[in-house]
């Protein structure tokens, strides 16, 4: 569900235009930043269904405190009042729903791994849908995301407010700004299909954060409006 993350969080720009775009991508994927350390740490893990056929969605994860429900809601409303502080409390909430829409995604895909409480306490019954069960609809409900997400961030962009004169080249920078972000994100969606090495995903991830968070903000979107 990689790419399906930052395709919600590109079109959480529409509602909150004043969130900056990177912020939008490194809160969606905070959950799984977080994951990454522990997994590093020893304290949670992860490993293919079928070590001999490892496929897209084809993965168990022991994520016991990041994902489980409350770890999650702890973490997003760090990430949100961190946000609030730096951006006021509405950008605040917009960070910390977006963080916490990571779990919501996961809960759709996720084979029953999330636990409710962290570290599993009480050993209560484990959380998932399951849709990676069915990879083609679960690469489907993806690229729903990516293209959804992608073209409301396009109406926000066009609709930025800007000096008459330089309306053109708005467009020229929204175009850019836009297109680079859709295509990195399909691009991420390509190499989850195909189950390409790491390497691409991260580099990908990296790019939608610094590179598209550099292009979204030449779009003057804290100009008043015209």
């Amino acid at each position: 569900m990689t790419a399906g993350h930052f395709g919600f969080a590109a079109a959480l720009k529409s509602p909150a235009p004043s969130v900056p775009l990177w912020a939008l991508m490194l809160s969606t994927y905070l959950l799984d930043i977080v994951f990454i350390v522990l997994v590093a740490a020893g304290v949670e893990n992860f490993a293919p269904l079928d070590p001999a056929h490892p496929g897209y969605g084809e993965v168990l994860i022991q994520a016991y405190y990041t994902h489980s429900l409350v770890g999650a809601a702890l973490i997003s409303i760090i990430a949100g009042v961190l946000a609030g502080r730096a951006w006021g409390a509405r950008s605040g909430g917009v960070i910390g729903a977006v963080a916490f829409s990571h779990w919501l995604l996961d809960l759709l895909v996720h084979r029953p791994d999330l636990p409710i409480l962290p570290g599993n306490f009480g050993n209560l019954p484990l959380l998932g849908l399951g849709l990676w069960n069915s990879p083609a609809v679960s690469a489907m409900v993806e690229l729903g995301l990516t293209l959804a997400g992608t073209y409301l961030y396009y109406r926000s962009a066009l609709g930025a407010p800007v000096p008459p004169a330089k309306v053109a080249e708005h467009r020229v920078r929204a175009l850019v700004a836009v297109g680079t972000t859709g295509i990195l994100i399909l691009l991420l969606l390509l190499a989850d299909v195909l189950n390409l090495p790491t390497t691409l995903p991260l580099v990908l991830m990296l790019l939608l954060i610094v590179l598209c968070g550099w292009l979204d903000s030449r779009l003057n979107w804290s100009l008043p409006a015209m």
